[in-house]
């Protein structure tokens, strides 16, 4: 084939002005780069074919304590106060107005910022302590309980977003704006594939049992940004065929879609050396990579084969297909088969009302199953090298908002303190580190931003984030920005 190709002429034909541009400034870019670097050019002057080389994965800096990550969203802000920052003496303050010592004219959401009042709804839930390292855990979390000793709880993070979107997307990409990429997508840029048959980052979306009030879930959220488009998480659907159109239609065998999707290659590999698009080299490895999870994915989803004491550690939700528990599972399956990061989301824990009701079947759908992964990974042998995560965007507010009861109430955003916690790859475990104030509002002691949470997750990695970086529009952009940001050391094992 040949730039006279009738099919590439279709192309030229159709292009934009913004691609033609786009194409140009390489061109004259790469000419450039060719008077000054001649050396770059092979023996004989001979370009090296773009297409046949693959990103490489940039590896670590250091040695990493994790090489899996299984992060555990829980979309819209669990309640810190109800779970695991308790707070006793609210239970003296309850319906009276939260002092203004205490708020100091902190921004409030427009869903509370008119109320009249703002009444002290201390927890209804009862605590008790656990464990060696003494943490307070919610009778919601007996399951929890029983491991906090292999946990690290971060009781001090917080972030300046207090709306979902851009709250959820600084937690995920370490910046409220959407389009850059997430923590999945830098973890599989630094560190690559470790399966040849299955995705780095896979994402799975949970179905709770309530659904009063969820919150919007989009591909943005797994993004690869500017990052190469391989490195974007890869939704597997939690019902049905896990990913649409893998399998062939009936009628059509394996000989033919290799055949076919060999023309494709040749198609894509002309179009690359003419065009030079990056995501044309995508294209092509996800088509071969779809190819072989023909074979790989029924396979990982094959949980039938898991005997019965898997499902006494997860609980029996583990059978059904869509269930927290159910992707619980999957998480381990994917890690034992080299998937990189592996995102769950787990909807509804947006409570501004009907706590009594709705964060006991949440912490229900939950709880044995978080128990039952970090199990399950230690009995194998992955809980060390393997880094869990759980955590929310921002806590809840210590007032109520709307009507309050000693029988329920409902809490709105608050993104001053929330808890987090973290199993495994690396973590010191027993860790309760950060501490708030008397009413769960402030940070008092070893505050902990998103950018240093990052910060360390990255450098459990294997990465000093402030040297991990990808140059897009004249900058070194990181993961944690440009503003400091602090490695957190007594989280580290």
């Amino acid at each position: 084939m040949n730039s006279h190709h009738p099919l590439f002429e279709e192309y030229v034909r159709y292009e934009t002005r913004r691609q033609f541009f786009k194409r140009g400034a390489s061109f004259i870019g790469t000419a450039a780069l060719a008077m000054l670097a001649p050396n770059l050019v092979m023996a004989g002057g001979k370009k090296k074919p773009a297409a046949s080389a693959s990103l490489a994965a940039l590896g670590p800096h250091f040695a990493p304590k994790a090489k899996n990550i299984i992060y555990l969203h829980m979309v819209g802000g669990p309640s810190q106060m109800d779970l695991y920052d308790y707070k006793p003496v609210m239970q003296e303050y309850f319906d009276k107005d939260l002092p203004e010592s205490v708020r100091m004219g902190q921004r409030l959401t427009t869903m509370t910022s008119g109320q009249a009042r703002f009444p002290i709804a201390p927890s209804m839930f009862k605590f008790a302590q656990h464990g060696k390292s003494g943490m307070w855990v919610s009778e919601l979390l007996p399951w929890t309980s029983k491991m906090v000793d292999d946990m690290c709880f971060v009781r001090s993070m917080h972030t300046e977003a207090i709306n979902h979107e851009p709250a959820i997307s600084y937690m995920q990409t370490g910046n409220q704006i959407t389009g850059r990429p997430c923590l999945g997508s830098w973890m599989s840029y630094g560190l690559g594939s470790l399966n040849q048959n299955l995705p780095t980052f896979v994402v799975l979306v949970a179905q709770p049992t309530n659904t009063e009030q969820v919150q919007a879930i989009s591909g943005r959220l797994w993004s690869s940004g500017f990052l190469p488009g391989e490195h974007a998480g890869v939704s597997f659907r939690t019902s049905g065929d896990p990913i649409l159109f893998i399998n062939n239609p009936p009628g059509v065998p394996s000989q033919v879609r290799r055949k076919t999707l060999d023309g494709l290659k040749s198609l894509n590999e002309f179009n690359f050396r003419q065009v030079g698009d990056p995501e044309t080299h995508t294209r092509i490895q996800q088509f071969e990579l779809a190819f072989r999870m023909q074979s790989s994915v029924p396979e990982l989803t094959h949980i039938a084969a898991e005997p019965e004491s898997t499902y006494a550690l997860y609980g029996e939700d583990a059978k059904k297909p869509g269930t927290f528990a159910n992707t619980a599972l999957l998480a381990r399956r994917m890690v034992e088969r080299g998937v990189r990061f592996v995102q769950i989301y787990h909807n509804n824990w947006d409570t501004h009302a009907n706590v009594a009701g709705r964060l006991p079947m949440q912490c229900k759908d939950v709880d044995q199953a978080c128990y039952g992964l970090i199990q399950d990974l230690k009995q194998r042998g992955l809980l060390d090298s393997t880094l869990v995560v759980w955590g929310g965007e921002f806590g809840r507010t210590i007032y109520s908002q709307g009507g309050l009861s000693k029988e329920n109430y409902g809490r709105d955003h608050h993104p001053r303190c929330f808890t987090m916690w973290m199993a495994g790859g690396g973590t010191r475990p027993g860790t309760i580190y950060g501490e708030t104030d008397d009413f769960s509002y402030n940070i008092v002691k070893d505050p902990v931003h998103i950018h240093d949470f990052h910060a360390t997750v990255l450098h459990l990695l294997g990465f000093d984030h402030e040297r991990f970086s990808y140059r897009f529009q004249g900058l070194d952009q990181r993961l944690t920005g440009v503003e400091p940001a602090h490695i957190i050391p007594a989280l580290i094992g």
